[in-house]
């Protein structure tokens, strides 16, 4: 089989892609028997498609890069394109501030499919090797040959391996030498050391805290779980975590010091669950007593509950993780998402090294990649 483009992965930034070339003369090379299959699990089957606060703050990867491409497909331009085909996302919130949700994931697949019916889908494919011969990139999967003029490598990181992910566009990009930046699950729950085991006791409980690393600092939901902590502000901040300290306030919109001359004890007196507040002055070995009866050492050590520090022992894998940070280094990809090493040979989405925050950023990467470079091969057929 011979096309003018091939894109292998038919995730959200492959199909965006298709999308824009929609051509009998397009293939989708595709693991999976069905498209999309991250896609229909995102946002709790809801799909979190993008943010209403878009921009380049909100990534880990090149800051030009990112800015740059957002300029060309940004949230304002999928809402539009999604509404012209009767998709209307809500604004919801309660997770992540500015996140948009559809009302089902159901409604993206369909979208995809509807907007891609000349491209050709070659589902249940294993891509195993590529080459490059004769001006043609030739594609070598566990049923076939296919040979194309532009390769489009969307095969997403190494995150989800339940739902067939691997390595393959990584090991594309080395062939065609490609430098890779370090590849790490990403938001992602922690792992704790022994220290923290006192989280454990409070699985289940979830809690609004504001977490302090490097020069970030993120706020949102965090939720005690039995290895050790996830909860959307933790997913965001494994994204920039690469071992070292974490500060956790736990009680980020209230003062310790309002409640100091308080008669109260002190899981009565503080806006906390006395379930974590019971567990929290047990490993700090302080007593629940009145606050006014606090010396002043009492008080310092009670105000670590708005600095806990800690270094994780490690994050939950890939296996849990919901993207993967790194990729194909930016540095050799132009503006259209085509090698600087090798003409016809694109790469986008999750396999670049650009990771979103949780909260629709990765979706919006993913299509906006997709969108630019589709709309770039059409313009040189």
């Amino acid at each position: 089989m011979i096309f003018n483009t091939a894109i292998i992965g038919a995730g959200a930034s492959g199909m965006a892609c298709a999308m824009r070339l929609n051509s009998t003369d397009t293939a989708i090379l595709e693991v999976n028997e069905t498209i999309a299959k991250k896609v229909a699990i995102s946002g709790g089957g809801k799909c979190n498609i993008t943010n209403r606060y878009m921009d380049s703050s909100h990534f880990l990867g090149n800051n030009d890069f990112i800015k740059n491409a957002l300029k060309k497909f940004n949230e304002k331009d999928l809402l539009n394109t999604l509404k012209k085909n009767n998709i209307e996302p809500i604004l919801n919130p309660k997770i992540v501030k500015g996140t948009y949700f559809c009302k089902s994931s159901k409604e993206i697949l369909e979208f995809y499919a509807k907007n891609t019916t000349k491209c050709k889908k070659l589902l249940n494919q294993k891509v195993i090797d590529v080459d490059y011969i004769d001006e043609f990139f030739v594609i070598k999967t566990n049923t076939s040959m296919v040979k194309t003029k532009n390769l489009i490598v969307a095969s997403g990181g190494l995150s989800y391996p339940s739902l067939g992910s691997s390595d393959i566009g990584f090991y594309i990009a080395k062939k065609f030498n490609h430098p890779i930046k370090t590849l790490q699950p990403a938001l992602v729950g922690f792992t704790v050391q022994k220290e923290q085991f006192w989280f454990k006791d409070l699985s289940g409980l979830s809690i609004d805290v504001r977490i302090s690393l490097k020069d970030k600092t993120l706020e949102g939901s965090l939720l005690f779980a039995h290895k050790g902590i996830s909860g959307p502000v933790v997913l965001s901040s494994s994204l920039y975590w690469d071992k070292g300290q974490i500060s956790v306030d736990f009680m980020p919109h209230h003062s310790i010091k309002k409640f100091i001359h308080s008669k109260q004890t002190i899981s009565n007196a503080l806006p906390l669950p006395k379930r974590f507040i019971s567990s929290f002055l047990k490993s700090i070995k302080l007593e629940d007593k009145p606050l006014s009866s606090l010396s002043k050492d009492e008080i310092t050590l009670l105000s670590t509950i708005h600095n806990y520090s800690f270094a994780p022992a490690g994050n939950f894998g890939y296996t849990k993780a919901e993207v993967t940070k790194g990729g194909v280094d930016t540095a050799y990809i132009d503006e259209n998402m085509q090698s600087t090493l090798q003409k016809g040979l694109y790469f986008i989405g999750e396999v670049l090294d650009v990771t979103g925050e949780l909260g629709g950023y990765n979706l919006q990467w993913a299509i906006t990649s997709g969108y630019i470079c589709g709309s770039h091969i059409n313009k040189t057929l």
